[in-house]
């Protein structure tokens, strides 16, 4: 029976896979046998990446067991992390740890080669500090293909043949030109249609048929009422599955249809990393990146989306394990000079909707290929320099806060809350005041949208103004698991920017939903006493306090005044220093409205 490509439903969560390869590292070089796949998944339970936060693994656990993963003060040792790999009596053990590394072969950041974990080049530069998300990705994507010699879970007799990412970008690209020869508008591909037709694109030679049958299914819908799309939808969906699969089972066409879904939702998601595909249409479609047309073009000429034939695994495995391979087709001295043509064209439109000074570049022409790669990335940071100012500048108007507290008050419809929540507290803080930077660690796509929330390594917003800093993070996690994730990242992530910026007064506003009690419980501690020696300025706010500001600036910018930096500072210090009149935690937090309705009060406006 034939089956769909998928990414990976055992890491939905792109930042995981850096946490299971940092573990891995600690068995670098080590033979790769039963008894190391069962260390490494023992590994994983220690160092809290495995298993921690999730209820269904504590199914088994006592008390005792469960208090010391929950207690991140605490360290697991090895030998406590192995009791309680053993309580969960698998009956593979070592199947564990196997499974837990296939997404860093599927994706090449390690490979086992002569029987030895070898984390690779790709794999190497996903460890270091500054890593590119994008970057990793899209070297990632751009050798993975189906079938490969290192796995048989597809094979070419079966007709599979395909490098599912590339092959995509073909899809995307026949689907509007075939639009554009109809006098349709070019908008990409749907979700929908992304879910049902890429995932189950398994070989190259489908790819012009695929985007017939899409174009002739819009057909079809053309026109007709919403209830008469749908049921024509559902029909084609069960004739679509029923002809892939080869078989009438129901059953088995309800499941695939129900995983089409989350394989779709998942490839989306990882492949909008690349920067090579963004969202438009509200969210609705996915299209080709067009300020990357000169890569996405050369690429596609280059590569037609067949999967590569190597002699033997070996030769696989060492053109995996190279990140220099393959040699990409626009790193010519032409095609960069193209590119860099196409980045100055934007920049110059953006200093001119900024109206900010034109900034003069070297001359460029001269360089080499290694020059003119830095001064593309310099010109893609400078764009985004130019872009976030442009937000600060929209920002700016009464309308589009009011936007911005809609998207707030609609927030639990969207569907990645999680980067809707940080994309709109970064652009709520640059209505707020007169903020000299707020700068979001979100990584962004050329259309500077966020392709995903901010590394954890880093605070999620951070904000810098003339008489005090700030960091800002951001969560949608209400339970338990917002203690988890959020109480000693969010002190440590403030510290460090402490230390950082020690010429002013450093605060950290905290949004989410609502406070879990543990997460409160832990601030509290650091805002009362201490977090590391000293005590910490966290204002925690829920997102309708923090929707109850912007209410306010819409009220003092009806009135064309201004809110100063300095009083977003009284508020904060008000609310830290109601902390004295207050025995316990539960009681200042409950008085965070209190405190918000008395500043609003007091502004003389």
């Amino acid at each position: 029976m034939k089956k769909p490509w998928s990414i990976t439903t055992t890491l939905r969560n792109p930042e995981r896979l850096r946490d299971f390869l940092i573990v891995l590292k600690q068995l670098e070089n080590c033979k790769w046998d039963l008894e190391s796949q069962r260390k490494y998944q023992i590994l994983l339970i220690k160092e809290r990446v495995y298993g921690y936060g999730i209820n269904q693994f504590y199914n088994g656990l006592s008390q005792e067991q469960i208090d010391l993963i929950d207690d991140q003060t605490k360290i697991i040792t090895f030998e406590q992390a192995e009791t309680i790999f053993n309580v969960k009596n698998y009956e593979d053990p070592s199947m564990r740890g196997r499974q837990s590394i296939n997404p860093l072969k599927k994706f090449g950041l390690v490979v086992v080669k002569d029987e030895k974990i070898c984390i690779t080049s790709l794999g190497k530069l996903f460890l270091k500090d500054d890593f590119d998300l994008g970057e990793i990705f899209f070297k990632s994507f751009i050798k993975w293909q189906i079938p490969n010699p290192d796995s048989d879970d597809y094979k070419l007799e079966d007709g599979y043949n395909i490098e599912p990412f590339v092959g995509v970008l073909h899809l995307i690209q026949r689907v509007n030109e075939k639009s554009r020869k109809s006098g349709e508008k070019e908008k990409g591909i749907s979700k929908e249609e992304f879910s049902l037709f890429c995932p189950t694109l398994v070989n190259y030679e489908d790819i012009e048929i695929y985007s017939e049958k899409i174009i002739a299914l819009r057909k079809d819908l053309k026109d007709k009422p919403k209830q008469e799309q749908k049921i024509i939808r559902d029909k084609y969906k069960k004739t679509f599955a029923r002809e892939f699969l080869g078989k009438s089972n129901n059953t088995e066409i309800q499941k695939l249809l129900k995983n089409l879904r989350d394989y779709g939702d998942n490839a989306i998601r990882y492949f909008r990393l690349t920067r090579y595909i963004y969202i438009r249409g509200g969210g609705f479609y996915i299209d080709l990146e067009p300020r990357r047309s000169v890569e996405i073009n050369a690429l596609l000429d280059f590569d037609n989306a067949q999967s590569k034939t190597f002699e033997s695994k070996e030769q696989y495995l060492d053109y995996i394990s190279d990140i220099s391979e393959p040699k990409l087709p626009w790193e010519t001295k032409e095609k960069l000079i193209e590119i860099a043509i196409k980045l100055l064209e934007d920049i110059k439109l953006f200093e001119r909707e900024t109206r900010v000074t034109p900034k003069v570049f070297l001359d460029y022409q001269k360089l080499g290929e290694d020059g003119l790669k830095k001064f593309i990335n310099d010109l893609r940071n400078y764009r985004r320099e130019l872009q976030d100012k442009q937000n600060h500048q929209k920002s700016q108007d009464t309308e589009q806060i009011k936007s911005y507290i809609q998207e707030f008050e609609n927030i639990f419809e969207s569907e990645d809350r999680p980067i809707l929540l940080e994309k709109l507290s970064s652009l709520g803080l640059n209505a707020l005041n007169d903020a000299l930077r707020i700068q979001p660690n979100y990584p962004v796509g050329d259309d500077n949208e966020p392709t995903f929330t901010a590394p954890a390594n880093t605070p999620d917003i951070e904000c810098f103004y003339q008489s005090f800093n700030a960091i800002c993070e951001v969560t949608m996690l209400t339970g338990r698991d917002q203690w988890y994730n959020e109480g000693q990242p969010v002190m440590r992530h403030l510290r460090d920017f402490e230390n950082k910026h020690s010429d002013k007064t450093t605060y950290c506003l905290f949004i989410a939903p609502q406070m879990h009690r543990d997460t409160i419980n832990t601030f509290w501690t650091a805002i009362k006493y201490e977090y590391e020696g000293n005590k910490q300025r966290i204002i925690p706010l829920s997102i309708n306090n923090f929707v109850s500001l912007l209410k306010v600036l819409v009220q003092i910018k009806t009135e064309n005044k201004f809110l100063k930096h300095s009083e977003i500072a009284r508020l904060y210090n008000e609310i830290i220093n109601s902390s004295n009149s207050f025995s316990d935690s539960d009681g200042w937090l409950r008085n965070i409205p209190n405190a918000i309705s008395s500043w609003q009060k007091s502004l003389n406006f």
